[in-house]
């Protein structure tokens, strides 16, 4: 497979030494209150991406405010110079960097968590009633292999194959791994709506998202033949297509801020795989299909 070259540089990634959790009892300290609580988000990033999902189905507008972030950190480190003073106040003398996403608390000025899991089941469980259960009972274990799947072998398989400094067995592995992934979840998607049955839940969040990525970042590392594979999964695609005509997804689809901020992180050439576009993101956002 021929690939042209290319250094990542490494993103922020949050502090996971802020997971605070929102729960009902004085253990907590932090009360599930509507309007106490904010969320800070770049959706340019996929985990804020997620969040701006959760929230827009749980339509929570007046329930947990949404600050904006930039696409692309502004600072060095890779953190955003708006939240800095959420970290300082949050931890003495703290040296990281001040990244997106972060649920942060109005009432005290400090973060409650910046671990993007935890945000989304938080606010699916203390203010998503009568709302869409995005974690229904019993499913969690199906929704935490689907997170895995995403993450390992469809973002990360796709990011090893497009890397140049890897030998031709390696891409080729991280390829089969890729393709491994996206043949079951079309199998699945070619006789049921959602990844797990007719019920849409966060688990189709998360597939989404990595979609979005494989068609928007990782296909630009890899070459024309591998994307044409990719491309070549007509029920998995068609979801895609669907979900990003739904208000709470394709409204917080930022193509312009996903591009910039690639780049940014990005200092290698593109291979041929960039040029074959899989979906027209925004011909179908905002359209029922």
């Amino acid at each position: 497979m021929s690939v042209t070259p290319s250094a990542v540089v490494p993103t922020a990634q949050p502090a996971h030494a802020f997971r605070g959790r929102l729960g009902r009892d004085a253990r907590s300290g932090h009360y599930a209150v509507p309007r106490r609580y904010r969320l800070h988000l770049s959706t340019a990033c996929p985990d804020g991406l997620r969040i701006a999902v959760v929230h827009g189905l749980l339509g929570l507008d007046d329930v947990c405010p949404v600050t904006l972030l930039d696409a692309v950190p502004d600072c060095p480190d890779g953190g955003h110079s708006t939240l800095r003073p959420l970290y300082d106040a949050s931890a003495h003398r703290y040296t990281g960097a001040a990244a997106a996403p972060v649920l942060s608390d109005d009432w005290s000025g400090r973060i409650v968590s910046a671990h993007a899991p935890d945000i989304m089941r938080d606010l699916t469980r203390h203010f998503g009633a009568g709302r869409p259960a995005l974690y229904p009972c019993g499913a969690e274990s199906e929704i935490e292999a689907v997170e895995r799947l995403c993450a390992q072998d469809v973002e990360a398989a796709a990011q090893h194959a497009g890397r140049a400094d890897g030998d031709a067995g390696q891409r080729a592995a991280a390829l089969g791994s890729l393709f491994g992934a996206l043949g079951r979840l079309e199998r699945r998607l070619a006789f049921q709506a959602y990844v797990l049955g007719d019920q849409l839940t966060a688990a189709d969040i998360e597939l989404w998202v990595a979609l979005v990525r494989l068609d928007t970042v990782h296909r630009h590392h890899l070459d024309a033949a591998a994307v044409h594979r990719v491309a070549d999964h007509p029920a998995l695609w068609a979801y895609a297509r669907r979900l990003a005509a739904h208000p709470a997804f394709g409204t917080h689809l930022d193509l312009d801020g996903i591009a910039r901020r690639h780049h940014a992180h990005c200092r290698g050439l593109e291979a041929a795989g960039a040029a074959v576009q899989i979906l027209d993101w925004a011909g179908h956002v905002g359209r029922r299909v």
